[in-house]
């Protein structure tokens, strides 16, 4: 495996630091596993506000016919998660790396649903109650979900916000953060996840 210069190494250190770069060069890694690994990375960076990140793909030089399975697979995903609001920009970085720049956690909530969960529109018809994924938090988190949820919605065009919309944008919020931050997210991380949130509504709208 050829390895990057030193130059080029110490310089990505400078500028993107340890973590918030990304390698799957690995060669043994097949583009799914790739994938796999780069999308939830890059979903947890989002929510630490983590701003540019490098990923590391390699140029496929050892693959077979020389083409990088890994290097396209990634570079797809990036596209993805453009649209889903989760990457702002991206950029060649190297022949074998990505620069890619994360989008504010706004942006992950005022994607098109259909980017975000792979249907077309809102739900018509949710449920008045809040579902079980809502029912462990605590009172004060579930007052600020549902100030998130509210103030996107309103951001989306909606006029006036019937409340069984702010519960079904709660739980969508719920799920887009803790898919995010992974599984284990604890409930401070997720307020601290909704605060930022919020902050960044009221700057765009200050």
């Amino acid at each position: 495996m050829r390895r990057r210069p030193a130059i080029q190494q110490a310089f990505d250190e400078a500028r993107f630091g340890a973590t918030r770069s990304l390698n799957v060069r690995e060669p043994m890694l097949s583009g799914a596993e790739a994938v796999r690994r780069a999308e939830g990375w890059l979903r947890t960076k989002q929510v630490e506000q983590a701003g540019e990140v490098l990923v590391i793909t390699g140029r496929g030089n050892n693959s077979p016919g020389q083409v990088g399975v890994v290097r396209d697979e990634i570079h797809k995903l990036l596209g993805r998660l453009r649209r889903a609001g989760v990457v702002a920009a991206m950029s060649e970085h190297t022949s074998g790396s990505f620069a890619v720049t994360l989008a504010p956690l706004r942006a992950l909530f005022d994607a098109p649903a259909r980017s975000r969960d792979g249907h077309q529109g809102r739900q018509r018809h949710p449920t008045p109650r809040y579902p079980g994924s809502l029912a462990g938090l605590t009172p004060e988190t579930l007052a600020r979900l549902r100030q998130l949820a509210s103030v996107t919605l309103e951001s989306l065009g909606f006029a006036v916000v019937d409340d069984t919309y702010v519960q079904a944008e709660m739980e969508r919020a719920f799920t887009l953060l803790t898919r995010a931050g992974g599984h284990q997210l604890s409930e401070a991380s997720l307020c601290a996840a909704i605060e930022r949130a919020l902050l960044e509504h009221e700057d765009l709208d200050g």
